[in-house]
């Protein structure tokens, strides 16, 4: 599904990656984890084509394309989903609306015709009743007031509702409590199958209690310098990245 080839990039003429590699096929849960500055939010920016992110050298492979060339919003089109670490605020734009807008011009990318609004209701409740979210929360406006499992929980039901290819989750348990962190990772765990995959960006090993990953991945100094099953993030927890830095050397 995705495969990433010896990819740098940069951020205002500054380098952050220096050569990734990494494959994730369907049906797969891929944790990425790293200290502060080692490129982990740079990555997913990058897969999903944030502009200010430039590629120098290497490439991105989505289900056979190469997707260098395509702006964040074909990106998302073909099926790439970035949940952010700071959802933005949309003022006056419910979250009902939001998520038909956005249902729509991915249909309409694809040469279909606008979801009717009956299908467009039983999809809406469908996916609010599987991740346990009262409706009324959906006519509130995108974000606005919302505490961070609201809002965090309001990124995975678009999610649900979107049924991208590839999801990646920025650092979504930044700021969650237990319980909100409990509801948003049985949220992600009932959205997974054998035909979409996920990539899990973290500081800690605590969301890997509750999405269990297959490979969990640490990168330091815009590299992956180690790969494992799940058990490597048990084993980053009990050690430290220091423990890493001091395998390099």
């Amino acid at each position: 599904m995705l495969q990433i080839k010896n990819l740098h990039a940069s951020v205002e003429d500054k380098t952050i990656l220096r050569g990734i590699n990494l494959e994730v096929k369907a049906g797969e849960v891929h944790a990425i984890m790293g200290p502060n500055g080692s490129g982990k939010s740079t990555l997913a920016s990058v897969i999903a084509g944030k502009e200010e992110y430039e590629t120098t050298q290497g490439e991105i492979i989505f289900d056979g394309d190469d997707i260098d060339e395509l702006a964040a919003e074909e990106r998302a089109h073909k099926g790439i989903f970035l949940s952010f670490q700071y959802p933005v605020e949309i003022p006056g734009v419910t979250v009902t609306n939001f998520m038909k807008t956005a249902i729509n011009e991915t249909r309409k990318a694809k040469g279909l015709d606008e979801m009717p609004a009956n299908e467009m209701l039983k999809l809406i409740r469908e996916k609010s009743e599987l991740l346990e979210i009262d409706r009324k929360f959906l006519s509130r406006s995108l974000n606005q007031g919302f505490s961070g499992g609201e809002k965090k929980r309001n990124e995975i039901f678009q999610m649900a509702m979107l049924e991208p290819k590839l999801a990646i989750l920025d650092e979504t348990d930044s700021g969650l409590d237990i319980d909100a962190l409990r509801i948003v990772a049985n949220g992600v765990n009932k959205l997974k199958s054998k035909d979409n995959a996920v990539i899990v960006i973290t500081h800690y090993q605590r969301l890997l209690d509750y999405i269990v990953p297959d490979f969990v991945h640490v990168l330091h100094n815009g590299k992956i310098v180690k790969s494992g099953p799940k058990e490597l993030a048990h084993e980053l927890e009990e050690k430290g990245y220091d423990w890493i830095k001091q395998e390099l050397v």
